[in-house]
């Protein structure tokens, strides 16, 4: 097992400027990535913007003043609760689901909390979460918190945030959110409702090194995520082979052929998130039918 305190054993982390300001820990990885096995699930979403819950392609928010007139982009806004949704994933003994709060005001955070309550345990939360609030989610009844603009903070990752986060809340109750864009070819994430590059990038070194400190990764597709132009099938395999955690990836997925892609791609170890496309939130693409696929996958393990 590698150590990262060696002066040899990782040279890609020490020669970069992230890790200067902070001496790194001592910490050992989990041999090999394809330990991760598992029956590829469908991991449902509830994304709360300003207390409702819709739909937005997520490339478009921005950090908006009251009636400047930018609105984000809106595929669709529901009139059921974040309640009743979390309702329907607990009658469907879905798992794994998250829900994101695209702002920190508190008619979303209270619209979190009523989803939390419905299903205790089953949804995992993100949206703002910081050392100061993520045991509260817990506490109201989140499986995990997740987190990254806080993690990764002005273009480079805090490592101190990172183990200030493990601490409090534990590595099994801590989800990555690796959420990135194509820039130079490479896949870098992006913080502050992805319009901010990071100097990070999803690559096997930078994976490995995070599956230390989290339970699972979840990577959305900023460049198709809300576009319904089909997924990002070199993201995906990138995860699939790559990640030594499990991993959920969301971004365009428009038809049930593109469940079987994910599957395929990332070697049956990617699990994946549906959202604008579902007719649950004004798509076309039957939200029954996909917890049928899902239903499936399970039994294939058996």
């Amino acid at each position: 097992m590698r150590n990262l305190a060696s002066p040899h054993s990782y040279p890609l982390f020490l020669k970069s400027p992230i890790f200067r300001p902070i001496k790194l820990p001592f910490l050992t990885f989990r041999q090999s990535p394809l330990s991760v096995q598992c029956a590829v699930q469908f991991r449902p979403c509830i994304d709360i913007h300003k207390g409702k819950v819709k739909q937005i392609v997520g490339s478009t928010l921005q950090d908006l003043k009251e009636g400047d007139g930018s609105d984000p982009v809106t595929n669709f806004e529901s009139d059921k609760s974040a309640g009743e949704y979390a309702t329907l994933y607990k009658q469907d003994r879905l798992t794994g689901g998250h829900i994101i709060m695209l702002g920190a005001d508190p008619l979303s955070k209270a619209a979190a909390f009523e989803a939390l309550h419905a299903y205790p345990g089953g949804l995992q939360v993100g949206g703002g979460i910081n050392s100061d609030n993520c045991l509260s989610y817990i506490e109201e009844g989140a499986s995990h918190v997740i987190v990254t603009s806080y993690v990764f903070n002005n273009g480079q990752m805090d490592l101190r945030r990172l183990k200030d986060l493990v601490q409090i809340v534990g590595k099994e109750r801590l989800v990555l959110d690796l959420s990135c864009r194509k820039k130079d070819s490479k896949y870098a994430i992006v913080t502050d409702r992805w319009q901010k590059f990071s100097d990070v990038f999803v690559d096997p070194d930078v994976m490995e090194f995070l599956a230390s400190f989290a339970d699972e990764f979840l990577v959305h597709g900023v460049d198709v995520e809300g576009k319904k132009l089909g997924i990002d099938e070199e993201l995906v395999a990138l995860l699939g082979k790559h990640s030594p955690i499990p991993v959920t990836y969301a971004g365009g997925v428009t038809e049930m052929a593109d469940l079987e892609r994910i599957k395929t791609a990332g070697m049956e170890r990617v699990h994946v998130t549906v959202g604008s496309a579902l007719d649950i939130f004004g798509g076309n693409l039957a939200y029954e039918e996909v917890v049928a696929w899902h239903t499936q996958q399970k039994a294939s393990l058996v």
